[in-house]
């Protein structure tokens, strides 16, 4: 029978609009419905440290073991006990993952802002919005939804599309 203890330590509503494949498989693994969760590397967890450990301990209370392939290393040892290595790894890990999309945003911004001190121009180029007529084609199936008294967020849903396009089709439907 699997340990409840873990019930304190669930996500918070923040954390699980985040990340609700955390949310579900902690839920399997509280119904003893999976032994083992995997991952390719521990960065796909989560952005926040805090997150990934809280976590990793709610799965090794219900003995449910996490393994990522990256590195090969699992949380449980086949044992049941606690891989004594995995704690360090995960903190290293996990904290090289943040300081990498820190890096990452910090390039983009740079990039951003050279570019505009040399006078480049930023974004879609003049002249590409499609007509109304042809933007309207294009997005028949949007112009169905929102017809049939779709809100834009489950007409996007549904259509898979972008929020943003969903509403420029009904601001073309809005002004017709």
């Amino acid at each position: 029978m699997r340990s409840s203890k873990s019930a304190g330590k669930r996500f918070q509503a923040a954390d699980e609009s985040e990340r609700p494949g955390l949310r579900r498989a902690e839920d399997l693994a509280a119904e003893g419905r999976i032994q083992k969760v995997l991952v390719h590397e521990v960065s796909r967890l989560a952005r926040r440290n805090s997150i990934v450990h809280r976590f990793v301990e709610t799965l090794e209370e219900l003995q449910v073991s996490l393994y990522w392939h990256a590195q090969g290393i699992e949380t449980l040892l086949p044992s049941g006990k606690r891989n004594p290595a995995a704690p360090i790894m995960l903190a290293l890990l996990a904290e090289m993952a943040r300081s990498e999309v820190e890096t990452l945003s910090v390039r983009i911004k740079s990039g951003l802002e050279e570019a505009r001190r040399k006078g480049r121009k930023l974004g879609r180029p003049k002249g590409t919005v499609l007509e109304k007529k042809v933007l309207l084609l294009k997005y028949r199936d949007v112009v169905r939804q929102l017809k049939a008294g779709q809100s834009v967020r489950n007409t996007a849903k549904i259509t898979r599309r972008g929020a943003s396009t969903v509403q420029r089709v009904k601001a073309v439907l809005a002004s017709n």
